[in-house]
């Protein structure tokens, strides 16, 4: 298999544990603060490439390639998409629902794409601006939705403004970090690692000046939350976030991110099965405008 090919499976198999974590965190959200998920997601998530990295017998010597340039790059990626984009997610995930916030998050295609222009100087083209149009159409059908139950139409508001914050820095931070990504000498693993160390310890102090710290770190004290945050953890934490970086180090930054934009598909389906979130027709109409306009850049 060629490295474009690897990096468009990675992408995908990238849609379908990050839909699936995106129903654990859901059930997550309704007992834990989106900075108490983010920080223990992460944690779980360093933890777990650590040992990866010891069972392939990977030293900091591997780094060595790496200038300091390099280094402060995947960190200020790491701070922008990890620390501040997932906490925005968590923060719009537990207003809106699995199915709405899936829509949000086709706007991750087209941030990407504006980001790969500005900072990877690639080419858009018409079908670019029909695929963008579309994804926003999507959007827009979505926030018109009634808001789940319990929630008002404010929160709903907030919800969606808060997951396409989130997904403009997700976007802005993988695309920024994609020159680094991209050298055949650049470690994958301690990439990996290294934008979650970055975007782990401005929450940690974030979490320790908080009046309310005990709350944020009784998560880590075994209970039944854990039954839900560890598997949510491992699979969005661990597995989507090591083959979402492989996506962008072997793939086009833009086809990448539409692969990606797949994850609403599963989404959808995996909070129907699990959570008994109504798929309703408005919500139909939303996935196929968003969705087809993501097929419509891929495809180009």
């Amino acid at each position: 298999m060629d490295d474009i090919s690897l990096g468009r499976l990675c992408a995908f198999l990238t849609a379908v544990f990050w839909a699936m974590a995106v129903v654990f965190f859901k059930m997550c959200g309704e007992t834990i603060t989106p900075l108490a998920l983010n920080l223990f997601k992460n944690t779980v998530g360093i933890l777990l490439l650590g040992v990866s990295l010891l069972v392939i017998k990977s030293g900091f010597s591997d780094l060595s390639p790496l200038s300091s340039r390099d280094l402060m790059t995947l960190a200020i990626s790491g701070v922008l998409g990890i620390a501040v984009a997932d906490t925005l997610f968590y923060m719009g995930l537990n207003r809106v629902g699995v199915g709405i916030q899936s829509i949000v998050d086709c706007t991750y295609g087209p941030f990407a794409i504006i980001f790969s222009v500005l900072f990877l100087s690639e080419r858009l083209r018409l079908p670019h601006y029909v695929g963008t149009v579309l994804i926003l159409i999507g959007v827009l059908i979505s926030s018109k939705h009634k808001p789940p139950a319990g929630a008002s139409r404010s929160q709903l508001g907030w919800g969606i403004m808060f997951g396409t914050l989130a997904m403009a820095l997700t976007a802005g931070g993988i695309v920024y970090a994609k020159p680094v990504l991209t050298k055949t000498e650049c470690p994958l693993l301690w990439a990996t690692v290294i934008r979650l160390i970055a975007g782990t310890f401005p929450l940690v102090v974030f979490a320790l000046i908080r009046k309310d710290r005990a709350r944020t770190f009784r998560l880590f004290v075994p209970s039944n939350a854990w039954r839900v945050a560890i598997p949510g953890s491992i699979l969005g934490g661990y597995l989507a976030m090591l083959f979402w970086v492989a996506g962008f180090k072997f793939a086009n930054a833009s086809i990448a991110a539409m692969i990606n934009q797949t994850s609403v598909v599963f989404a959808l389906i995996f909070a129907s099965i699990f959570l008994k979130e109504a798929f309703t027709r408005r919500k139909f109409v939303a996935v196929a405008f968003a969705l087809g306009g993501g097929c419509i850049i891929t495809l180009s």
